[in-house]
């Protein structure tokens, strides 16, 4: 696993499976001679993007941001078509490093499609449970309200196998909240109307957590949308917003998609990687 020491924090990325999307519909409008230069697809036009949640120790407390794939709650269709080839692991990778689901504390959801939530609950004896029973779930309020009540379009990835079983757990903000002082969750809206990034700070560095609206260092143009957003200009405002910050400040960032980076700073453009944390990947 891939480990990232900021200040006092230690990020640890899980084991929370693996899809391959089509790029086509990962970067928009952007036409394929220009993105596969950035992130090269790996056959008939898929790009590979892994859903590991990432653990922070901080303050004697366990956090994930987001909660990966899910296990076990798709029939064979569905996870063809959500281009799904490996599911969760994060139980598994929690026992490498000494703990167990029951030591998470709390679970920050940027927002809660399948392939960030499905993890938060799992099957045990005919019934959903949660995975994380001793975790506060931190979401927007504008997400958990459209999670229990999905439009027509965001009926395809808002489950109620993902949310009935931990409604008791979770604890809503509006604008932005403060699980611990250095960690901040702020609403972006943009690919979902609740989305939330997450901002990390510690001895006056910043690392940001754009979530899915930069899902990998190859989204770095605000231009450069998901087909899936469902407010794309609003995913465009926030990113330029940020992306200005993050190049006065020297800002880095880290992913929970990125098949390549973990952690990455950008250089004086926004669009090069000057340093970063290359994800370790299986022989």
């Amino acid at each position: 696993m891939d480990t990232y020491t900021f200040g006092s924090m230690e990020l640890t990325w899980l084991d929370g499976g693996v899809n391959y999307l089509d790029g086509g519909t990962m970067f928009g409008v952007v036409p394929k001679a220009m993105w596969s230069k950035k992130y090269a697809p790996v056959e008939d036009n898929l790009i590979e993007l892994r859903t590991d949640p990432i653990l922070i120790r901080y303050k004697g407390k366990n956090l994930l941001v987001d909660a990966g794939i899910g296990k076990g709650k798709l029939d064979e269709k569905k996870m063809r078509n959500l281009g799904i080839r490996a599911e969760t692991r994060v139980a598994e990778s929690l026992a490498e490093i000494g703990l167990a689901p029951a030591d998470i504390d709390m679970v920050l959801m940027t927002h809660l499609h399948n392939d960030h939530a499905a993890g938060l609950t799992e099957w045990q004896d005919g019934k959903l449970v949660s995975v994380f029973p001793n975790a506060e779930i931190y979401v927007s309020q504008i997400e958990w309200d459209e999670m229990r009540e999905p439009n027509i379009r965001s009926r395809n990835t808002y489950f109620k196998e993902n949310w009935e079983a931990v409604q008791d757990q979770v604890k809503t903000f509006d604008k932005e909240v403060s699980p611990l002082p250095g960690i901040t969750m702020e609403h972006t809206g943009g690919h979902s109307d609740g989305h939330s990034i997450i901002r990390l700070e510690q001895d006056g560095e910043t690392m940001i957590h754009m979530a899915d609206i930069m899902p990998t260092h190859a989204h770095s143009n605000p231009l450069w949308v998901l087909a899936f957003d469902d407010y794309p200009m609003d995913s465009i405002f926030a990113k330029e917003r940020l992306m200005k910050e993050a190049k006065e400040k020297g800002h880095r960032f880290f992913f929970y998609h990125d098949a390549v980076y973990r952690v990455v700073r950008f250089d004086e453009t926004g669009r090069k990687v000057a340093d970063g944390l290359k994800r370790t990947k299986p022989e």
